[in-house]
């Protein structure tokens, strides 16, 4: 049968989830990797895979994703940073691809952010740049586009600063056009995802779900498999996990022709 599996997952650096106090819960990355071998997914697509340095330093090689890459046996991958910058914040970056097809074909887009100040514990900064990723595999012997991103969420920003199409709008341009089966897959942080979700349907995209929850800190759903026209997406899920304060989403899919 020519199924196959894929998983979206933003491990936040594998910090897991504590009600109490989840900003400050342990770093468990055996906990995220658990998470993402319980789903035998054919396709992994990840986010914030690493945490950000004090001054903006990526370290090198990237150690989870290398703990991964070792782990996670039977996977071919690749991974990013977004470009290096001393305004870095202590949260996740870093995209990844895993597939057990080949990968070839890489490629990287950065994603500029607005110079929008905003306040950060007392001290006024602006956001640093985003990502986009892409590789393509190849699954039950046809070819698949794969694209991730972790898009600015302008919506932590403060009032006045809920929305912007930028980095919507040149990963629409990446993804228009295509005739070949691809899949769109990250955190898009866009609380309105009823506005994310209706441009990249004018892309030729739909999305496997919008109604389920994804991220535990507030109500949003913020992560998406997208997929166009050569796909038919025949289930999927959204997994609740405390191996980070995003859910893990899930979905099955056919080739259409």
């Amino acid at each position: 049968m020519s199924r196959f599996r894929v998983l979206q997952f933003n491990m936040q650096f594998g910090q897991v989830w504590d009600d109490a106090d989840p900003d400050h819960a342990p770093i468990h990355l055996d906990a995220a990797l658990a998470e993402i071998r319980r789903h035998d997914a054919d396709v992994i697509l990840l986010q914030e895979l690493e945490q950000a340095q004090p001054g903006g330093v990526q370290l090198q090689p990237p150690p989870n994703f290398t703990r991964l890459r070792a782990e996670l046996v039977g996977y071919n991958s690749c991974f990013a940073y977004p470009k290096a910058d001393p305004r870095e914040l202590p949260f996740g970056i870093g995209l990844a691809i895993f597939s057990r097809g080949p990968l070839h074909d890489p490629m990287r887009l950065d994603l500029p952010s607005p110079p929008i100040e905003f306040d950060f514990y007392g001290n006024t900064t602006t956001p640093t740049d985003r990502v986009f990723i892409g590789a393509k595999t190849t699954l039950h012997g046809r070819e698949v586009q794969l694209y991730n991103t972790h898009l600015l969420a302008f919506f932590m920003l403060g009032a006045g600063n809920t929305e912007s199409p930028w980095q919507r709008n040149l990963v629409a341009d990446q993804i228009t056009g295509a005739t070949g089966a691809t899949i769109l897959t990250g955190d898009f942080n866009e609380s309105k995802h009823e506005i994310l979700v209706g441009q990249f349907a004018e892309c030729g995209y739909q999305t496997v779900q919008t109604t389920e929850i994804t991220w535990r800190r507030r109500p949003f759903v913020l992560d998406h498999i997208f997929y166009n026209s050569p796909l038919r997406c025949v289930s999927h899920a959204v997994v609740p996990t405390s191996a980070s304060d995003h859910h893990a989403l899930v979905a099955d899919f056919e080739f259409t022709v």
